[in-house]
């Protein structure tokens, strides 16, 4: 039996990391992906010999369906996404730019979309697979300063239950 194969993004530190962490404890064959090379590198130490690095910007869209595709071409199939990458630009909103709001929901959701999408493309046909997107408390309730991040994980939220 072909062992399940998962990717979580950003999952170099924080709540990618443990849930990185899991799954390579239950068995999966687990990429982490995220910008920093070196991160992962030291993540990929303490998960063991289930976790596979792959670097991949995920604000770079074009990067996206080269990654997924050296993904397929490794383990043969993807059975769970864990989107997770995600930043944020703590700023009173009036200060906040038109960039730096741009740059957050580049990453946060315009990129969880293409992952999706593109992911999604080698599951339908095998009528399997799970997608998870993490979101935040911050898309239910308004937290100052997060303006971007909260406007993006809202929008994630909304997202997820359409593509469900």
């Amino acid at each position: 039996m072909k062992s399940k194969v998962a990717i979580v993004t950003g999952g170099g530190s924080g709540i990618g990391f443990a849930i990185a962490k899991k799954f390579t404890e239950n068995g999966v064959d687990t990429v982490i992906a995220g910008r920093s090379v070196q991160k992962l590198e030291d993540a990929k130490a303490r998960l063991g010999d289930r976790c596979h690095v792959f670097a991949c910007d995920v604000s770079d869209l074009k990067s996206i369906p080269p990654f997924v595709q050296d993904v397929i071409e490794k383990f043969g199939h993807i059975d769970i996404l864990v989107n997770n990458a995600g930043i944020n630009v703590k700023k009173e909103f009036i200060d906040v730019t038109d960039e730096d709001f741009q740059q957050v929901m580049q990453t946060n959701l315009n990129a969880v979309f293409s992952m999706s999408r593109e992911v999604v493309k080698q599951m339908l046909p095998r009528k399997s697979g799970s997608i998870i997107n993490i979101s935040s408390m911050a898309a239910q309730y308004g937290i100052p300063k997060v303006i971007a991040y909260s406007a993006s994980k809202t929008a994630i939220d909304g997202m997820t239950r359409a593509m469900a």
